[in-house]
C-alpha cells in the first residue's frame, strides 16, 4: 500500500512536471502554392525564424499548405486544431481564406492571427466568433483613404476600379467608395475578374471607354499585373494604382515594363531602407529584413513575409503573458493567450505598431503605411 501511494505521489509529480514543461505548439496554414504562392512561400519562409523557446517553453510549429484554397484552408485549421491541439493557428494568406477559418477557430475556442487583409477578418467587435481573430496586415480602408488622398492631391478627379470578384476585391469596393467620397472623387467604372482569369480584355475596354483619371486594381500577388498589361496594351496613359496586396518582387518580375510608375500603398518594411531615421518602425521592419535576407538571399524579403513575422512576434508577446496563467496544451492556455493578445501595446513590428484592444484586433494607426512608386523595376519611398 505505502509502495502504491508514493508510486501515485512520484506519477502525479511526474505529471505536473511535464505540464510545466508542455511545449507551444503553433499551427500555421499558408498559400504556398496557386494562385496566392508569391504570398504564401514568403510567409512560409518566415515561419523558419520565429522563436523556437518562449521562456522555458519549447515552440513547434505545424506548418500546411491550402493551396490557395478556402476549403483546403478550413480542412487544414481542423487537421490543426483536432489532430495536432494546436495552442494558436496562424494563417491564411488570403481573405476568403481566413473568414472561411473564422468558424473552425471560433468553435474550438482557439486563437487565429491572420495574415490577410480585409477588416471583415476581424470586424465587426465585439462579436462571439471574431473576439478569437486578431490579424496583421493594415485594414483596407487606411490604405484606401492613402490612395484618395495622393490621388487628391494629383489632380485626379475621375477614377475607374478594377477588382477580384471575391471578398478582397469586394471588400476593397466598399472600403474605396468611403474613401472617395471623403475625397469627392468620382468613381466612373467598376469591373471585377477572377484570380485564375488569363485575359480582362473586355474589362479593360470598359474602363477605358470610360476615359477615367486613374484606375485602381484591387488585387494582390502576381494575378494584379494582368489589367494593369491589359490597360497598358489599349493605350490608357493615366495614373494605375494598386493595393498593397502587390507589394512584392514577383510582382515586379511578373509586370515588367507594364507596371512602371505605379503607385501604391503599402507597410513601411517595403522601403525599410529609405524611411527617415525617425520613422517608429525603420528599426523593426530592418531588423526583419536583414533576418529573412540573410536566411534567404538578398532582394528575397517580401512584405507578405512581414506580416507572418509580425503574427510571430504577436504570439511571442501573448505567450509570454499567457504562460503566467496557464500551461500549454489547455484551453486555459487557449484562453489566456487569446486575452493577452487582445492587451498588446507598443509593439513595433516590421508593418507598424501593434495596439490591440477588445474593438480592435488589427492594432495599426497611421505609422503603418507610406506611399510609395515602381521607378526602374524597383520600390521608392514617396511619402507618408
Amino acid at each position: 500500500m505505502k509502495f502504491l501511494k508514493h508510486t501515485l505521489i512520484a506519477c502525479a509529480l511526474g505529471a505536473a512536471g511535464l505540464a510545466a514543461h508542455a511545449d507551444i505548439t503553433v499551427g500555421v496554414t499558408v498559400s504556398a502554392t496557386g494562385p496566392a504562392a508569391s504570398l504564401g512561400i514568403p510567409e512560409k519562409n518566415t515561419i523558419d525564424l520565429m522563436p523556437k523557446q518562449i521562456g522555458n517553453q519549447k515552440v513547434n510549429y505545424i506548418v500546411l499548405d491550402d493551396a490557395s484554397d478556402t476549403t483546403t484552408a478550413v480542412t487544414n485549421t481542423r487537421k490543426l486544431i483536432t489532430e495536432h491541439k494546436v495552442d494558436v493557428v496562424l494563417g491564411s494568406t488570403v481573405t476568403p481564406n481566413s473568414l472561411a477559418m473564422i468558424d473552425v477557430v471560433a468553435e474550438s475556442n482557439t486563437p487565429m492571427i491572420s495574415m490577410a487583409a480585409s477588416s471583415r477578418i476581424v470586424e465587426p467587435l465585439p462579436d462571439a466568433k471574431r473576439k478569437w481573430v486578431f490579424k496583421t496586415p493594415q485594414n483596407d480602408i487606411m490604405m484606401a483613404v492613402a490612395i484618395a488622398q495622393h490621388m487628391a492631391a494629383n489632380g485626379v478627379k475621375t477614377v475607374g476600379f478594377i477588382g477580384f470578384a471575391d471578398a478582397y476585391g469586394e471588400g476593397w469596393l466598399q472600403e474605396f467608395q468611403k474613401a472617395v467620397g471623403i475625397k469627392q472623387l468620382k468613381i466612373v467604372a467598376t469591373e471585377r475578374y477572377n484570380r485564375t482569369d488569363t485575359s480582362v480584355t473586355g474589362q479593360v475596354l470598359k474602363l477605358v471607354s470610360a476615359r477615367p483619371d486613374a484606375v485602381l486594381i484591387a488585387g494582390s500577388g502576381t494575378p494584379a499585373a494582368l489589367p494593369q498589361k491589359a490597360l497598358k496594351e489599349r493605350g490608357f496613359t493615366g495614373k494605375i494604382y494598386q493595393t498593397h496586396g502587390v507589394a512584392n518582387n514577383d510582382f515586379l518580375r511578373v509586370g515588367g515594363k507594364d507596371v512602371e510608375g505605379t503607385l501604391l500603398p503599402s507597410g513601411p518594411m517595403l522601403v525599410a531602407a529609405q524611411l527617415p531615421a525617425n520613422h517608429p518602425t525603420k528599426k523593426s521592419a530592418t531588423d526583419y529584413v536583414t533576418k529573412y535576407e540573410a536566411a534567404f538571399g538578398k532582394g528575397s524579403v517580401s512584405t507578405f513575409g512581414g506580416h507572418a513575422w509580425d503574427a510571430g512576434l504577436l504570439m511571442q508577446a501573448a505567450a509570454t503573458e499567457a504562460l503566467k496563467k496557464a500551461q500549454p496544451g489547455t484551453p486555459a492556455f487557449r484562453a489566456a493567450l487569446r486575452d493577452a493578445l487582445e492587451q498588446v501595446k507598443d509593439l513595433p513590428g516590421a508593418h507598424g505598431v501593434f495596439n490591440m484592444s477588445p474593438t480592435d484586433h488589427a492594432g495599426l494607426d497611421q505609422r503603418g503605411r507610406v506611399m510609395v512608386t515602381i521607378s526602374n523595376g524597383a520600390w521608392k519611398y514617396i511619402g507618408e
